[in-house]
């Protein structure tokens, strides 16, 4: 009888044990459900969303660039980024040491090459000189021979052949004569001739110099808002190029100022080739800007690039993408070029169609399905999926509003 009695108590036990692990594993399963994340089924319009990174700019703007041929350049005035300038206003000024050197260098020459022309031409005249009195000399010489050249009985034949031996003396040194008074003046011309080349080109090198030693200060062409450019020498960080600083050195031509009418601006951004077929000029983008977190723009797409651009920066294979660019319906002298913003492109819409997150919407057996929640767990259910987007589905049938259905698929514990 107390055998019997034992074996009830450890049947009734058993089943005690039973019934609490069971109720313990519903509980566990109930409550792993209940914690997945949920959203509730509407039904209304589904707007196709494309999401873009992008950065204001001008529509028009002024670029104000390094001089090219002013040498060694170095900053040592740059105003302030942001700051409003008026025409004529200096923005920009270079270091003029090394062009100063070289114009007192050159304004020296210059002084030498103009003194060594009045030496040339002086000498010239003296040349000149000497060979008129040498021609007068012998012009005189002729005639005196010519006068001992005397034929007659009286006159020894000896003697009158001396005579025309003279004269012939005389007529050849004559010819000499002209002839070398004509050499000294050639020779006395190009030796001023290239005094004066010299002087020339010591001249226009001293001009050079001058119109670079203008070009040192960059000048504002109209009034305006200054944009410093980025220096692409300057070494890359985790945000990009630095913008110029005073103290940096230039090359020629590089864009130092930017100028930007910023009564028209627009965004540009960059398309991934597998967005550009959805994507099209004329439709309608909301843009937030990083630094007008109080407010979002009206934008619209006005132009995307007929040919794709490889992006070798990234990984491999490099990226082709689109320039798109967005003008902005709404300017605001808060918007500064340069500015970072995420624009969300509305490609597509739907009207009355169900709605849920795309997140929520898995294959099941190479089926769409959901999970929708049933009082303490989840049952799927097949949906027919009309469109697809990056943040939403849009559906016609499988749920109903109202419905509430996971964002990730349950995992059903093990026992």
């Amino acid at each position: 009888m107390r055998i019997l009695t034992n074996r009830r108590l450890v049947l009734v036990a058993a089943a005690a044990l039973v019934t609490v692990g069971a109720v313990t594993y519903g509980t566990g399963v109930r409550r792993s459900r209940l914690d997945l994340p949920t959203a509730v089924v509407t039904r209304g319009e589904f707007v196709d969303i494309v999401e873009l990174r992008g950065e204001i700019r001008p529509v028009r703007s002024v670029v104000l660039g390094a001089p090219t041929n002013a040498g060694e350049l170095q900053i040592i005035r740059l105003v302030k980024n942001g700051t409003a300038v008026r025409p004529g206003d200096v923005v920009v000024e270079f270091d003029s040491t090394s062009l100063r050197r070289a114009e007192l260098d050159r304004r020296a020459e210059l002084k030498q090459a103009e003194a060594e022309i009045e030496q040339a031409r002086a000498q010239a005249h003296i040349t000149e000189e000497a060979s008129v009195t040498n021609l007068m000399k012998a012009r005189f010489d002729v005639d005196r021979a010519r006068f001992d050249v005397v034929e007659g009985p009286w006159v020894a034949r000896l003697e009158y052949e001396r005579a025309k031996l003279a004269l012939d003396d005389a007529e050849q040194r004559l010819r000499e004569a002209e002839k070398r008074q004509l050499a000294d003046q050639a020779a006395a011309a190009a030796r001023v001739a290239g005094r004066v080349r010299r002087r020339g080109r010591v001249r226009q090198d001293l001009d050079r110099i001058e119109r670079a030693l203008g070009a040192l200060q960059i000048r504002a062409p109209s009034a305006g808002t200054v944009n410093i450019m980025s220096n692409p020498r300057s070494g890359s960080t985790s945000g990009g190029y630095q913008d110029f600083r005073e103290g940096d050195r230039a090359w020629a031509g590089a864009n130092i100022v930017e100028l930007p009418d910023l009564s028209s601006i627009h965004l540009t951004a960059r398309l991934e080739e597998s967005d550009r077929g959805r994507v099209e000029v004329g439709q309608a983008g909301t843009v937030h800007l990083d630094a007008v977190a109080d407010r979002d723009y009206h934008s619209r797409v006005s132009k995307i690039s007929l040919l794709a651009r490889v992006d070798f920066a990234g990984s491999w294979p490099p990226a082709r993408d689109f320039d798109l660019e967005l003008a902005m319906a709404e300017p605001d002298n808060r918007l500064k070029p340069g500015m970072s913003a995420t624009v969300r492109i509305a490609v597509g819409r739907l009207a009355n169609v169900l709605i849920v997150p795309a997140e929520a919407v898995s294959l099941v057996n190479g089926r769409p399905t959901v999970y929708c929640q049933v009082g303490s767990g989840f049952e799927p259910r097949t949906v027919v999926v009309v469109r697809r987007g990056r943040e939403q589905t849009a559906l016609t049938s499988g749920v109903v509003p109202g419905d509430r259905v996971a964002l990730k698929k349950p995992v059903e514990r093990s026992r």
